[in-house]
């Protein structure tokens, strides 16, 4: 049997402007990830589609211990001020619904939000997050209580 080498997938959103596509391929390959393959959705959406603007499929554990490394403290800086970028609404006069950037890990299916507006404290428990630790996501930041959570988990017991 032979290990297949991780990879990392990024569907984005036809608003996505390439240079910001660029962008992010080379912070995601600044902070350690797999050679990433870039997709485009289709034009259309339907009814129950979630409202992300980029979805990043990634070894996720990996990634996240990864973030954590001295060595990639500015390409950390950069990922974060692209979630910032690429989440904003594209103009302030017509706000509509904030979009995240959504991380995926293609084997569990677990998934972590990142919304624009997330505090630093946010991105530093992000870093040290078990994965382990949720069966279900998404993952969404808690303010109020300061830690990452899953409803879904906490609601099944």
């Amino acid at each position: 049997m032979t290990d297949v080498p991780p990879r990392a997938e990024l569907l984005l959103d036809q608003e996505v402007p390439d240079d910001l596509a660029e962008e992010l391929v080379a912070a995601l390959a600044g902070l350690g990830a797999p050679p990433v393959r870039v997709r485009r959705t289709l034009g259309h959406r339907g009814a129950a589609d979630v409202p992300w603007l980029v979805l990043a499929s990634l070894p996720l554990q990996a990634f996240l211990s990864g973030l954590g490394a001295e060595a990639v403290k500015d390409a950390y800086a950069a990922f974060k001020g692209l979630v910032r970028k690429l989440a904003r609404p594209a103009s302030p006069d017509d706000p509509g619904e904030a979009r995240p950037l959504l991380l995926q890990d293609p084997v569990g299916g677990l998934s972590i939000v990142l919304e624009a507006d997330l505090p630093a404290e946010a991105y530093e428990r992000l870093v040290g997050l078990d994965l382990t630790a949720f069966s279900t996501g998404p993952l969404h930041y808690d303010r109020a209580q300061g830690r990452w959570r899953s409803i879904l988990d906490e609601a099944a017991g």
